[in-house]
C-alpha cells in the first residue's frame, strides 16, 4: 500500500450546479465552495499532507459574467483578510501561482503580503492557482529560459526536463501525487499540464460544496491501493 500523497491538487467543479439543484444563486454555490476549501485545508493538515493546490480561478474564467467575477474577487479578498491569519497561526505557508494581471492591484498587494507573512512557516503548503493556465505557464517558462540563453545565464545544450522545470510557477513545489476533480467531470481543463505527467487521478461524482474531509479520505484510500510505476514495469 502506498503512503499518503505528499501533494494533492484539486479542480473544484460544481459550485454552480450545486446551487442550481437547490434553487439558489451561483453566489451561494461559490460561498459554500469557499467553506469547503477551508475544511479541506484543515483536514489535509491533520492527514499529514504536505501540499494542497486549489484551481481557484483560470485564465479563461475572465469570460464569465462580470458580476460573477467580481463576487469571486470579493471572496478572494475575504480569504486573504481572514483565513491567512488562521493559516499563519497553524504554521501553514500560503502561495499563489499564475499571472498577476489583470487581477486587481489591491488584491495583488494582499497576495504578496500574505505570501511574505507566511513564507517562513514549515507546515502544510496551501497553494491557490489564480489567473492560471497550464499552456500559458509552459509558454512563460519557455520565454524565461530563452531570455536566460540570450543573457548567457543558461546553455541551450544543457536543457533537460529537470532544468526546464525550474522556470515554471511551481519551481519550488513537488509535482502532485494525486489530482482530485469533483462534479463527475473527467478532464484536466488546462491545469498543471506539465506537473500532472505521472499523477494519479480521482474523479468524484459529488459537487465541490459536498466534497468534505471524508470524501478526501476516500480518495486517498483509493490512491493508496494503486500501483505507481512512473513508466517502468513491476517485475515482482
Amino acid at each position: 500500500m502506498q503512503d499518503n500523497p505528499k501533494h494533492v491538487a484539486f479542480i473544484m467543479d460544481g459550485n454552480g450546479r450545486w446551487a442550481k439543484e437547490r434553487g439558489l444563486s451561483r453566489t451561494a454555490g461559490h460561498r459554500q465552495g469557499v467553506q469547503r476549501v477551508k475544511e479541506i485545508i484543515r483536514g489535509a493538515g491533520d492527514l499529514g499532507i504536505q501540499i494542497v493546490t486549489f484551481f481557484a480561478f483560470s485564465t479563461e474564467n475572465w469570460s464569465r459574467p462580470k458580476s460573477e467575477v467580481n463576487i469571486l474577487m470579493r471572496y478572494l479578498d475575504n480569504f486573504l483578510g481572514q483565513e491567512i491569519k488562521v493559516l499563519h497561526k497553524n504554521n501553514m505557508r500560503f502561495t499563489v501561482i499564475g499571472r498577476g494581471d489583470p487581477i486587481p492591484k489591491y488584491l495583488q498587494a494582499k497576495i504578496k503580503q500574505a505570501q511574505e507573512k507566511t513564507k517562513g512557516n514549515t507546515g502544510l503548503r496551501v497553494v491557490l492557482a489564480l489567473n492560471y493556465g497550464g499552456r500559458q505557464e509552459i509558454v512563460d517558462a519557455a520565454k524565461k529560459f530563452a531570455q536566460d540563453v540570450l543573457d548567457e545565464k543558461a546553455d541551450l545544450k544543457s536543457l533537460d526536463v529537470r532544468e526546464f522545470s525550474r522556470y515554471f510557477y511551481t519551481a519550488d513545489l513537488l509535482d502532485p501525487d494525486l489530482l482530485i476533480r469533483t462534479s463527475n467531470e473527467m478532464r484536466v481543463s488546462n491545469f498543471l499540464l506539465w506537473q500532472l505527467s505521472y499523477s494519479e487521478f480521482y474523479f468524484s461524482g459529488k459537487c465541490w460544496p459536498d466534497f468534505g474531509v471524508e470524501e478526501l479520505k476516500e480518495a486517498i484510500k483509493e490512491y493508496q491501493e494503486r500501483e505507481r510505476r512512473f513508466g517502468s514495469v513491476n517485475v515482482n
